[in-house]
This record gives structure tokens, C-alpha cells and sequence, in this order.
């Protein structure tokens, strides 16, 4: 049987949440839209959004050769939550409680926000990291 014939699994719909949507989660959506568009279909928010990624959030992904196109600072509203496979919650704050309904995974990653470049660095090789794991964990389970 050729690979065409066999149908492909639904790409997991994920929200990367952090307090600003200004840093961390921006890195996650386009990281996982760099590195994992086969399994992951991101969006990001903010529980309480800034209104604009940081430059420094760009250029870190830039250094790393990820696109930071389409890129925006927006809130929990603005995503629709009932539509999301998974949560990963970088807030600092129990994602359980945040999101009671929903099932979600905590990252514990520290907010580069006001820091400098290298912290940025530091912290887009973390999340890169972790959406890298994330991503061959979707690929095993066979989400695609």
C-alpha cells in the first residue's frame, strides 16, 4: 500500500499561553510552525496580552533562522478554547486551574521579558527544545 492511500491523522490544534503574550508563547507558535507543522497547528495567547511581541522575541527567533511573520500580541479570548487538542501553559500559574475544562501541560520557563538578548537566547533554545520533544512525542502517538 502506497503512502497516499493511508489517511492522515488530524494535526493537534495547540495554544501556547503565556502572561504576555509578548515572549514565550510567540516563540512556541513559531517554533512549532517551523519545526512541526506536520503535527502541530499553533496559536499563542496571553492571559493578560502586552499588544505587541517583543523585538527582542523576533530577532531571537530570526537568529535561529525561524520566520517571526504574522506574530501577534492577543488574549485568551481571542483563541478559541474549545477548539484546542492542548494547552501548554508557560504563565507561571497552575495551568489546571487557569483552564479547568481543558487539557493542559505546564512548562516551567522562565519569562525573558525586559532581559537581555542572551537571556532571549537562552530562553528560545529552551522553548525549542521543548516543542522539538513535544513534537516526536505527537509523531510517536501518531497524531500525523
Amino acid at each position: 500500500m502506497n503512502d497516499l492511500a493511508q489517511p492522515r491523522a488530524r494535526r493537534k490544534r495547540i495554544l501556547f499561553i503565556c502572561v504576555g503574550n509578548s515572549c514565550r508563547s510567540p516563540m512556541a507558535e513559531a517554533l512549532a510552525r517551523h519545526h512541526a507543522a506536520d503535527v502541530i497547528d499553533p496559536q499563542s495567547a496571553g492571559i493578560s496580552p502586552l499588544g505587541r511581541v517583543a523585538e527582542s522575541t523576533r530577532r531571537a527567533l530570526l537568529d535561529r533562522g525561524v520566520p517571526a511573520d504574522g506574530l501577534s500580541s492577543k488574549g485568551i479570548a481571542s483563541a478559541s478554547l474549545i477548539a484546542v487538542d492542548l494547552i501548554v501553559n508557560m504563565s507561571g500559574m497552575p495551568g489546571g486551574s487557569l483552564f479547568p475544562n481543558s487539557l493542559v501541560e505546564d512548562w516551567d520557563v522562565e519569562d525573558p521579558y525586559g532581559e537581555d538578548m542572551e537571556t532571549y537566547q537562552r530562553i528560545c533554545e529552551d522553548i525549542e527544545a521543548r516543542v522539538l520533544s513535544l513534537a516526536e512525542r505527537l509523531r510517536e502517538s501518531g497524531a500525523a
